[in-house]
């Protein structure tokens, strides 16, 4: 079974930094695109950060220059590295990847999601 556990999360007060860190398992042949969104209560899904295998990120415009997504492909790990936190950053943050299983095809998968609370 190929799946995405998210670690990392918890309270931090403005200003402060947090790291989460993403683990893909199960029988996986490949993965592509790696990323973390969130979503906060009353809103809708967004984008924070995506990866390629090869290392070249994208990030929304909130929290480029204060979040920096990386990596690991040996490990099968992404990692999210917030500085700088803001109260807007309050969300659950879930991990995305495209993974394809052995002998099955390409598939988007998520995690549980992790939750990030910024105190003022």
């Amino acid at each position: 079974q190929v799946q995405l556990v998210e670690s990392g999360g918890g309270l931090v007060q403005a200003g402060g930094s947090l790291r989460l860190s993403c683990a893909a398992s199960g029988s996986i042949a490949s993965i592509d695109i790696m990323g973390w969104y969130r979503q906060a209560p009353g809103k809708q899904r967004e984008l924070v950060a995506t990866i390629t295998s090869g290392g070249t990120s994208n990030y929304a415009a909130s929290v480029k220059g204060r979040f920096a997504i990386s990596r690991d492909n040996a490990k099968k790990m992404v990692y999210l590295q917030m500085n700088s936190l803001k109260p807007e950053d309050t969300a659950d943050y879930v991990c995305n990847a495209n993974m394809r299983a052995v002998g099955a095809g390409w598939d988007a998968y998520w995690g549980q999601g992790t939750q990030v609370t910024v105190s003022s």
